[in-house]
């Protein structure tokens, strides 16, 4: 039987993008990647497509077209197992990976999209109680994460699963919006841990030429 090619329409810089491609690197998954330009109409044209709601990642696997990167690595763990199970197989603890996936997920890069996407409003268009409350969600969502990872090498145990996957980019870029606090160090290791692994720090290194589209500047750190 012939293997179909998995193709990724993505974008290196979006954080969910990364979501996706760490799964992939992870387990050296063979893929293409179809690179997309929000600005170009083409592009545009070309997700929607796929997925009228015009969000990437986009994952074609020959006739199976799949939105959302959790989905996307749910579906990869499933049809194309690698050497590093993604879900864990213990059941409790494949629940406890995607209770930590969400979060990173709704808890950290919702927030900071909130304050990112702010700042490229218009001028009388900006929301300040609205990114105040996003900065507060997002040391809230510190403090229980710098608890919930206590003791623990990776999100959901001593396994590299969906949740970092979700982590990797959500705190990369999160603590540009809003720095960790130097008290959570739990949270402050954890993130330099994934930042040095293979997997992100290949989606990093690819992202590295977008960094001036970040909308509060370029923090000139990882």
């Amino acid at each position: 039987m012939i293997a179909m090619a998995l193709t990724l329409y993505a974008h290196p810089f979006s954080a969910f993008c990364q979501k996706a491609l760490v799964a992939l690197y992870e387990n050296a998954t063979p893929f293409t990647v179809r690179p997309i330009d929000l600005g170009s109409e083409a592009d545009a044209a070309a997700l929607a497509a796929l997925w009228p709601m015009r969000r990437f990642p986009v994952l074609v696997d020959g006739d199976t077209v799949l939105p959302e990167a959790t989905v996307i690595i749910e579906h990869l763990d499933l049809h194309h197992p690698g050497p590093m199970p993604l879900i864990p197989r213990d059941r409790d603890a494949a629940i406890e990976a995607r209770l930590l996936d969400r979060v990173f997920d709704n808890d950290i890069l919702v927030p900071m999209q909130k304050v990112v996407l702010d700042a490229i409003r218009p001028a009388g268009a900006r929301d300040p109680f609205g990114v105040a409350q996003a900065r507060t969600a997002l040391r809230t969502a510190y403090a229980w994460l710098d608890a919930r990872l206590a003791g623990r090498a990776w999100a959901a145990g001593e396994s590299f699963s969906l949740a970092d996957c979700a982590a990797a980019p959500g705190l990369l870029y999160a603590d540009w919006v809003e720095p960790i606090p130097e008290a959570f160090a739990t949270l402050r290791t954890y993130r330099a841990r994934l930042l040095a692994r293979a997997s992100y720090a290949r989606a990093l290194d690819e992202a590295r030429p977008y960094r001036r589209l970040f909308p509060l500047g370029d923090p000139g750190r990882d």
